[in-house]
């Protein structure tokens, strides 16, 4: 069973809907039991990082996601639940769960291009390009030059390096793709990025990070 975590944060039918249209069954749970009963866990979510993590700490569920990394069971953040993986947030200034060592950074402002000198706007909205800088399981057979879609205010600063997995740009280059062990975490919404997106969801499914340890 694929246990796709629910914290209040939004985002969780359509991760359920793309597994299905992949054909994986999966289900929305916030019973920890259940989430450490599963085979692969999906982290995702949108919304403020003090918020997810109040309700993390209340329901158990915080502790149950550090069990499953202990575990080396597959987990994949998204969006808000690869922010909050690491020890703490600008937002809110929350501390996180600390499964990565690492803070999440606010955009500097003002955000420009450093090419055209123009603003950018905040949050960081729509479709951009991911650079995967080293070769992972659940990013191959992605096409050259996808791109994937964000909605962001903060990014994730990692603080070992060999954990980055994946380059953005957008005013300033920030990490978009961690990996460790038997976790995958993204800062864009696979599941709201098409083709790509769906692979990258695809290959999480059918990755097995134990038979190569």
């Amino acid at each position: 069973m694929i246990a796709i975590v629910n914290y209040r944060a939004g985002n969780l039918t359509s991760v359920q809907r793309a597994l299905s249209y992949l054909g994986y069954e999966s289900k929305i749970t916030s019973n920890p039991s259940e989430i450490l009963k599963a085979k692969r866990v999906i982290f995702p979510g949108v919304g403020a990082a003090g918020t997810a993590m109040e309700d993390l700490k209340k329901t158990g569920m915080g502790e149950a996601l550090k069990e499953i990394y202990l575990r080396k069971i597959p987990l994949l953040g998204i969006c808000l639940g690869t922010q909050v993986i690491f020890e703490y947030s600008e937002e809110d200034n929350t501390p996180c769960l600390g499964i990565l060592s690492g803070t999440v950074k606010a955009f500097p402002y003002p955000l420009k291009d450093p090419e055209e000198g123009e603003i950018l706007k905040v949050p960081h909205m729509g479709w951009n390009y991911v650079e995967f800088i080293k070769p992972h399981p659940v990013f191959v057979n992605i096409p050259p030059g996808a791109e994937f879609y964000f909605v962001h205010s903060y990014y994730p600063s990692p603080q070992c390096p060999e954990d980055i997995f994946g380059i953005t740009d957008y005013g300033i280059k920030f990490s978009s793709v961690v990996a460790s062990k038997s976790l995958v975490a993204v800062q864009f919404h696979p599941e709201k990025s098409g083709g790509p997106g769906l692979k990258i969801l695809d290959n999480f499914c059918r990755w097995r990070p134990n038979d190569v340890e």
